[in-house]
């Protein structure tokens, strides 16, 4: 059954159909509210709430797009009336985070095998920081067009603009992504001052991370594996690959089973309505 088979099931008020669409949607949506929102708690909320905005509103959903694509515009529309978070209120450039990645240098290398989820927590935190450099809409354009490799005229229509206006936020989102990170990231140029593991010791000591727990590290990992990882696909794409080699912790929360669940106490919230 294609989502747009589970569409038109749910607008009938097919819960097992309304199931499906939540889960098939979920792991997509709360990457995307992660990378715009940068903070695990917010994105889960925004998930929440952008999942019952898409079944509650099915019926809106006209079928002369993919429903995939309907869906995503429901996110988006959502994350950009959205308040600033406190990561976005703190207003962070390119500038900024250059200065935090060479004041955090000068440390002993710790041992890699002992402190490897460390170092792409370190990695992943650093690349969710650069996203942030970005304002709203061009980190939109960045991470569905570049991280998520949505093509042009489907991120340009759940960005609600013209695809010629797309392909400019993506241009230029990439071109500051790619200064960037071949002037200050080891993982893309050896010319580069930083390493992740060079920014252990000063990461732990600001609170930024934390042993006993990681805010996005699901995998330990070493800078050379890092490394190398970024430098199989062909140079010009390498600052992509960074992005792209994040596979941040999934979500604390079953979203289809709780939507489920607030469905069966409000049965009158459905694709009907």
């Amino acid at each position: 059954m294609t989502l747009e088979d589970a569409a038109r099931r749910a607008i009938a008020g097919d819960r097992a159909a309304q199931e499906q669409l939540a889960g098939a949607l979920q792991g997509g949506i709360y990457g995307l509210s992660l990378r715009m929102l940068c903070n695990r708690e917010d994105a889960e909320d925004a998930t929440q709430e952008i999942l019952i905005r898409i079944v509650t509103r099915l019926s809106q959903f006209d079928f002369r797009s993919k429903l995939k694509t309907w869906a995503y515009r429901v996110a988006v529309n959502y994350i950009l009336d959205l308040k600033k978070s406190a990561t976005e209120r703190l207003q962070m450039t390119f500038e900024q985070l250059a200065e935090d990645i060479t004041s955090g240098l000068g440390e002993a290398v710790l041992p890699e095998v002992e402190e490897s989820l460390l170092v792409e927590e370190i990695k992943i935190g650093c690349s969710m920081g650069m996203l942030q450099c970005l304002d709203r809409n061009h980190r939109l354009a960045y991470t569905l067009g570049e991280i998520m490799e949505m093509q042009g005229p489907e991120a340009a229509e759940i960005l609600d603009v013209s695809p010629e206006l797309f392909r400019k936020r993506l241009q230029l989102a990439r071109k500051e992504m790619l200064h960037f990170m071949k002037s200050y990231c080891g993982l893309i140029s050896d010319k580069a001052p930083c390493r992740c593991n060079r920014q252990i010791s000063s990461g732990l000591r600001s609170g930024r991370i934390h042993e006993e727990r990681c805010n996005y590290a699901a995998a330990s990992r070493s800078f050379t594996q890092i490394r190398t990882m970024v430098q199989q696909v062909e140079e010009a794409r390498w600052a992509l690959q960074v992005h792209r080699t994040n596979h941040p912790r999934e979500a604390s929360v079953d979203f289809t089973r709780r939507l489920i669940g607030i469905l069966a106490i409000n049965p009158a919230s459905n694709g009907q309505t």
